[in-house]
């Protein structure tokens, strides 16, 4: 049974900013914390997660690609990309069909870790929503891929 609110509550309530927006970038920030206090172990950062998981969902890419599906600069992509690279996580050659564009993919090793990270994501995405079935799990990832959809240019 709810308890009941006092006036203070009510008031903090109407005060406190909820929208879904505010909500969102809440959880953001929060979620990213978690995320990178639980890959930091292995040697990973959130931006070179989601590059590696990008690279195994998509195959290979080139650096404007990567920035592009990553959320960051192509500088930035391409000083990720030296990083991973240097770890052995990603490998570059040769585009065949156009010379001057380097296409990147996922090493072995890189494949590895990454199923490794991707097990504390799993983790951190149970903790989030403990109870809550797989039927509405799918819906909200459909929800917010959608959202994603709707407030980009290319999409996801």
């Amino acid at each position: 049974m709810p308890s009941k609110k006092n006036s203070a509550d009510v008031a903090n309530d109407k005060t406190r900013p909820s929208g879904i927006a505010y909500l969102v970038g809440r959880l953001d920030h929060v979620l990213s914390k978690r995320l990178r206090d639980g890959l930091a172990p292995m040697g990973m950062t959130v931006p070179h997660y989601t590059a590696l998981s990008v690279f195994r969902a998509l195959g290979t890419l080139s650096n404007a690609q990567l920035a592009e599906r990553t959320m960051v600069s192509p500088q930035s992509a391409n000083e990720m990309v030296k990083a991973m690279e240097a770890r052995g996580w990603i490998e570059r050659q040769p585009d065949p069909s156009h010379g001057r564009i380097i296409q990147i993919g996922l090493t072995e090793a890189g494949l590895e870790l990454l199923q490794r990270c991707d097990a504390v994501v799993l983790q951190v995405e149970q903790q989030m929503f403990p109870d809550m079935p797989e039927d509405e799990r799918d819906w909200l990832h459909a929800q917010l891929r959608n959202a994603v959809r709707a407030l980009s240019v290319h999409g996801i």
